[in-house]
C-alpha cells in the first residue's frame, strides 16, 4: 500500500461537470486533482443543449470562443401533434440575458476535448486516467452537532490501471461527479427521490448529406403511441429520440426497414439505402429517462454534482446544463472556504440553492414528457388538448421558455423581499450585455473578473465602498460601461441604485433607490467573514 498523499480538492469524474469544476476552481486559484475510471473521453454524443446561462458558465471557465466555433445556435422547441402541427412553441432570443444565444446545438465529444485541453493549461489541475475510486471516507474532526458541521480531511481510497494495491489520497473536499450509478452518492448515504417518470427511449444520432424537412429547432411529436423528440444537432449531423416497445428492435435488416419507417416524416432514404450509405448511424443506444433527485447533497466536505445530484428526463435539454450550474455554485463557495477562510455555513447554501432549481427544471422536463406522452390512459388526449390550449394563451409560452432557470430561492446570499412595484432583483442573475473597456468592446463578465462586484447607477456611499472594499470587489458605475443602456435599465426597473454581484454574477444584495445602503449584510458577512472589517461595512 502507497503511502497518502493530500490534495486541496479531489474531483471523482472528468465528465463535462468534474472537468468544469476543476478549471473554475482553477479560475480561483484553488489546486484540484480529476480522477477518472476511462482513459479518455466517450467518444459517442449524449448532450447536445445548453442554454445561455451555460455558455456564460463556459465563458467564466475561458473556453467560451472554441465552444462558439462548434455550437449551432437554435431558435427554440415546438411541440407538434401526431400529424406534425404545431401545438405550441417556445421561441429562443439568439441574444438571451447572458449576453449568449439562449438555445446552442453542439456536439459533447467536441465540448468534452475543449474542456480537456483547457485543463492541460492550468497549472493548477491534474488529471489521473485510469483511475477507479475505491471507497470515500469522511474523517471527523471533532464532535459535530449536525451532519454538515465541520469535518476532517476526506480519504479517497483508488486503484490504478486495474492494480490490486490500493492508494490513499487525503483532500479537504471531494466532488462527487462520477454519474447516475455515483459512488459518492453511496458513499454520503444519500437515496434517490423518485418523482414519477420512467420511460424507455431510443436514442439514434446520424450523420446524413441526404435533404432532411426539419425546423432549426427542436421538435417534439406529442402522440400517446408513437411520441418522438428531433433536432438538427451541425451541418449533417441529426438526432431522433422515440419511445419504443421493448419488442422493437432496430438491429438487422428488419430493424433497418422499421428506422426507415420511423424517420420518413423528416427524410426519404432511397429504397437501395443502407446503413452507412449517405444516412450513417453514429450511435444508436436504449436509455430509460428517469426524474430522481438525491435527498441529500453534502455530507462535511463531500459534495454530490451533476447526474450524482440529480436526473431528468431530456425533453427540455436540461440534463448537462444542470450539472454545469452545480459547478458554478460550488466552486467559488469552496474557493472562499478553503482559501479566504470563509465560514462552513457557507457551504450549506450550495444544497440550498441547487436543489430546488434542480427541482423546478426537472418538473418543467416531466411536464413536457406528460405533453408528449399524455401516459396511456383514457385522459391523455385530454391533456394535450389541455397543453395545447394552455400554450395558446398570450404570454404563457414566454414565461416557461424564461422560467427554465428561475430565480434563486431565499437563503442567506438571496433575501428576497417581494416589493409592490418593481422587480426583486436579489436571487436573479445580472445581465451580459456588451461593454467598452480599455478601448475594446467586451463582454460585461470580462471586466468584473472572477470577483465579487458592485454595479451602481449613482455616485458610491460610504457603506457600499466599505462593502465593495472588504470583499475585494471593483466598483463599477454603469454609466462609465459605455453598453446600450440595458445595465442602467435592469436597475431601475428593480428600483435599485446598486447591487452586490456574487462571482456566479447572481445578484447577492441591493442598494434600494434613495437609500443609499446594501440592505442585507448582516445575513451574508458572516458566513463571508467580512464582519471583522470597519463598521462601515456593517448595516447600522
Amino acid at each position: 500500500m502507497k503511502a497518502a498523499s493530500r490534495r486541496p480538492v479531489v474531483i471523482i469524474g472528468a465528465g463535462p461537470v468534474g472537468v468544469m469544476a476543476a478549471l473554475l476552481l482553477a479560475r480561483h486559484g484553488v489546486r484540484s486533482l480529476v480522477l477518472e475510471r476511462h482513459q479518455d473521453i466517450y467518444p459517442l454524443p449524449r448532450a447536445v443543449v445548453v442554454d445561455d446561462e451555460i455558455r456564460r458558465i463556459l465563458q467564466s471557465a475561458g473556453v467560451h470562443e472554441e465552444f462558439a466555433a462548434l455550437a449551432r445556435p437554435a431558435p427554440g422547441l415546438r411541440l407538434l401533434d401526431a400529424g406534425r402541427r404545431v401545438i405550441a412553441e417556445f421561441p429562443r432570443s439568439m441574444h438571451g440575458h447572458h449576453g449568449f444565444p439562449q438555445t446552442s446545438m453542439f456536439d459533447q465529444p467536441e465540448l468534452e476535448r475543449l474542456l480537456r485541453d483547457a485543463l492541460t493549461r492550468r497549472p493548477e489541475c491534474e488529471l489521473w486516467s485510469g483511475v477507479e475510486v475505491v471507497s470515500v471516507t469522511q474523517s471527523v474532526a471533532r464532535d459535530t452537532d449536525g451532519p454538515n458541521d465541520p469535518t476532517g480531511p476526506v480519504r479517497v481510497t483508488l486503484r490504478r490501471d486495474g492494480s490490486d494495491e490500493d492508494e490513499h489520497l487525503w483532500a479537504d473536499a471531494v466532488l462527487g461527479c462520477d454519474g447516475a450509478g455515483s459512488l459518492t452518492r453511496d458513499a454520503i448515504g444519500a437515496l434517490w427521490e423518485d418523482l414519477h417518470f420512467e420511460e424507455s427511449w431510443r436514442v439514434i444520432d446520424v450523420r446524413t448529406s441526404l435533404p432532411v424537412r426539419t425546423w432549426e429547432g427542436a421538435e417534439q411529436i406529442c402522440s400517446p403511441t408513437q411520441p418522438a423528440t428531433f433536432m438538427r444537432i451541425s451541418e449533417d449531423r441529426y438526432r431522433w429520440e422515440f419511445r419504443l416497445a421493448d419488442d422493437q428492435n432496430l438491429d438487422g435488416p428488419d430493424g433497418w426497414e422499421r428506422l426507415r419507417e420511423l424517420v420518413a416524416p423528416w427524410v426519404d432514404l432511397p429504397p437501395d439505402a443502407s446503413p452507412g450509405n449517405d444516412f450513417e448511424v453514429v450511435r444508436q443506444a436504449q436509455y430509460t429517462f428517469r426524474a430522481r433527485l438525491a435527498d441529500r447533497w453534502r455530507k462535511g466536505r463531500v459534495f454530490l454534482l451533476g447526474d450524482a445530484a440529480h436526473l431528468t428526463p431530456p425533453f427540455v435539454g436540461q440534463g448537462l446544463c444542470a450539472g454545469l450550474r452545480d459547478a458554478q455554485n460550488l466552486t467559488w463557495k469552496l474557493a472562499q472556504v478553503l482559501q479566504r477562510g470563509a465560514h462552513e455555513g457557507l457551504l450549506d447554501t450550495y444544497e440550498r440553492e441547487r436543489k430546488p432549481h434542480a427541482r423546478h427544471v426537472i418538473r418543467v422536463a416531466v411536464a413536457v414528457g406528460w405533453a408528449m406522452t399524455g401516459g396511456q390512459d383514457r385522459g391523455a388526449a385530454f391533456r394535450r388538448a389541455v397543453v395545447g390550449t394552455a400554450c395558446r394563451i398570450p404570454g404563457v409560452t414566454a414565461a416557461v421558455s424564461r422560467d427554465l432557470s428561475p430565480a434563486l430561492t431565499a437563503g442567506p446570499l438571496v433575501r428576497r423581499r417581494p416589493r409592490l412595484t418593481g422587480r426583486v432583483l436579489a436571487g436573479t442573475f445580472g445581465p451580459q450585455p456588451w461593454v467598452r473597456h480599455d478601448g475594446r468592446r467586451v463582454r460585461l463578465d470580462d471586466v468584473l473578473a472572477d470577483s465579487f462586484a458592485v454595479l451602481t447607477a449613482v455616485p458610491p456611499t460610504a457603506q457600499m465602498t466599505a462593502v465593495a472594499t472588504a470583499l475585494g470587489a471593483p466598483m463599477i458605475r454603469v454609466d462609465d460601461l459605455g453598453d446600450d443602456g440595458t445595465l442602467a435599465g435592469w436597475l431601475a426597473r428593480g428600483r435599485a441604485d446598486a447591487v452586490l454581484l456574487r462571482p456566479d454574477r447572481v445578484v447577492m444584495d441591493t442598494v434600494p433607490a434613495g437609500s443609499g445602503d446594501f440592505t442585507d449584510t448582516a445575513a451574508w458577512a458572516p458566513l463571508l467573514h467580512t464582519a471583522r472589517h470597519p463598521a462601515d461595512a456593517r448595516p447600522a
